[in-house]
């Protein structure tokens, strides 16, 4: 579903150099890497907020270059790390992408996407300012969801919540992925979080895919002292 090869980027120094993998329907990929390792940046450039220097990204064969960036973004989904929500209703924002592709979107739909992420249809006509943090995430992912990506981006979607909503919105991405079958790119800096995922995992260091496996296959590994280093945390 989405190819990604030899992409490199630069914002005054170098951030990614040379990264490909390939992503299938169906499945969830982690990314993890010590801070400034370009995990962020990975997700920018496959989301076309940053453009790449070269190597190229194909979305079901189609140069993501092709389309225009506003469709791109929405078979592409990018849920950040913290909720960029507008000031409104959490109807008016879980319509927003519908409503600048021309769409209807019924308060049905809307219903059925608040019950996705585990919200009640009184959510609907509250104000997104007052909100919890967890609730903010929620609506976050239910505005992506109602443009019915192919591949859903996901920025350290846990990082500014307690470990009970860490846990909570982790069920319901699992719950969510199995349901809808879409690709996912999760990015994380919490090592416990990939291990409970236990996916396929890439491990990005200054830029480059230093490692790719399951992750506990990965820790278990004694072939590469930096990767040792990196999980047991003690990584300049």
């Amino acid at each position: 579903m989405l190819t990604v090869s030899d992409i490199s980027f630069t914002r005054e120094n170098p951030i990614l150099r040379n990264v490909s993998f390939e992503l299938v329907q169906g499945e969830i990929l982690v990314v993890l890497g010590p801070s400034g390792s370009g995990k962020t940046s990975l997700l920018r450039c496959l989301n076309r907020l940053e453009s790449i220097d070269a190597g190229e990204i194909f979305l079901n064969g189609e140069n993501i270059e092709t389309p225009p960036v506003m469709e791109l973004r929405r078979k592409i989904g990018l849920v950040f790390q913290t909720s960029a929500l507008i000031p409104g209703t959490v109807k008016e924002n879980i319509g927003i992408g519908p409503a600048l592709a021309g769409k209807d979107f019924p308060d049905t739909n809307c219903h059925s996407l608040l019950a996705q992420v585990g919200l009640v249809h009184e959510h609907l006509t509250r104000n997104a300012d007052a909100l919890s943090v967890g609730e903010r995430q929620r609506v976050a992912l239910a505005q992506v969801l109602a443009n019915e990506p192919d591949v859903l981006l996901l920025d350290e979607p846990t990082s500014a919540l307690d470990p009970t909503a860490v846990l909570t919105i982790e069920t319901l991405i699992q719950s969510l992925h199995r349901k809808l079958n879409t690709a996912t790119v999760l990015v994380t800096h919490n090592l416990e979080q990939a291990k409970r995922f236990n996916a396929r995992t890439l491990v990005l260091i200054d830029g480059e895919v230093f490692a790719e496996g399951n992750i506990h296959e990965l820790m278990e590994s004694e072939k590469s002292p930096l990767l040792t280093k990196f999980f047991e945390g003690r990584m300049d």
